[in-house]
């Protein structure tokens, strides 16, 4: 099968994919394709539907959980969508950008709209797919429209069309549908505001947050009319829990950590444990920000 994928691009089999993702957890991917173009990322989706292969989009895995020791499919990843320009305070960025990079350039840009997602380690197509954010921003505020490809066509989407929700766009649902590429709006900012922004929101992720432990951010969605999932959980009495090993953060509740060698079903399984406690103190059902690859 190798042989064939290599149409469409670049091509790593039977990879470990702890080595590609924010969680450092071990499942071993059958394929791991890298298209050349989006005519190859046609060309591929369509063979791969075709034999009836299971596949997936990624991005730079910081919201996946890989629940299996093995994944027997392929894996494509949008890396050759790596451009972006900025214009006035307008952003046109692929999808494969990191949106670390892209918000730290546009800050220093002076371009304000950003600063919350220059510790984020994503990328710009998972952003908007999740609706990504942080201290009460997201994608969806500063999104102008969206370029994705749907059926084999190429059509550009306005933000009304995503649907746009707390953690939730329409492409979420839509795995078929995939970003190619996003124009942001920012605002024009002071240069000194903005670097003190980011200054004052880098202190805190390092303090309240364990980053010094692989992860994949806060784990489950703040409920809506509710104290936030980590108060929830921390008030539980659920710091410190652990499942092989994986443990819930004595340092911010709703982080789990691969502290030793965890494996997916570890994760999983601690994820049960703290919704199954959490209903049962508070009837209140967390939902989870990650997804499971299975």
């Amino acid at each position: 099968m190798k042989n064939v994928l290599e149409k469409y691009g670049r091509v790593l089999e039977s990879i470990d994919i702890k080595d590609h993702s924010t969680f450092k957890v071990s499942a071993v991917i059958d394929y791991l394709v890298l298209p050349n173009t989006i005519e190859d990322l046609k060309a591929l989706i369509h063979y791969l539907k075709k034999e009836n292969v299971k596949y997936k989009i990624i991005g730079k895995c910081s919201n996946l959980i890989f629940v299996n020791e093995h994944y027997e499919g392929v894996l494509i990843r949008l890396d050759f969508l790596n451009h972006f320009e900025i214009k006035d305070n307008l952003i046109k960025a692929g999808s494969g950008v990191s949106l670390m990079k892209l918000a730290v350039d546009a800050s220093s840009s002076c371009l304000t709209g950003l600063e919350w997602a220059t510790g984020i380690p994503g990328s710009v197509g998972g952003a908007i797919v999740q609706n990504a954010g942080a201290y009460g921003t997201c994608m969806s505020d500063v999104v102008e429209s969206v370029t994705v490809l749907t059926e084999g066509n190429i059509e550009i989407w306005n933000k009304e069309k995503l649907d746009f929700a707390y953690r939730h766009s329409y492409l979420k649902n839509h795995p078929e549908i995939i970003c190619l590429e996003v124009t942001l709006k920012l605002a024009e900012g002071n240069s000194k505001d903005i670097m003190e922004s980011i200054k004052t929101k880098r202190e805190k992720r390092f303090a309240t947050q364990p980053l010094e432990y692989p992860s994949c951010g806060s784990i489950f969605r703040n409920p809506e009319g509710a104290l936030a999932a980590g108060k929830l959980i921390e008030d539980a009495g659920l710091k410190g829990l652990t499942v092989g090993g994986a443990e819930v953060s004595e340092k911010h509740a709703n982080f789990i950590i691969n502290k030793c060698g965890a494996t997916g079903k570890d994760i999983k399984e601690l994820i049960s444990k703290i919704k199954t406690e959490v209903k049962k103190k508070y009837n209140i059902e967390l939902e989870e920000e990650q997804e499971y690859v299975e």
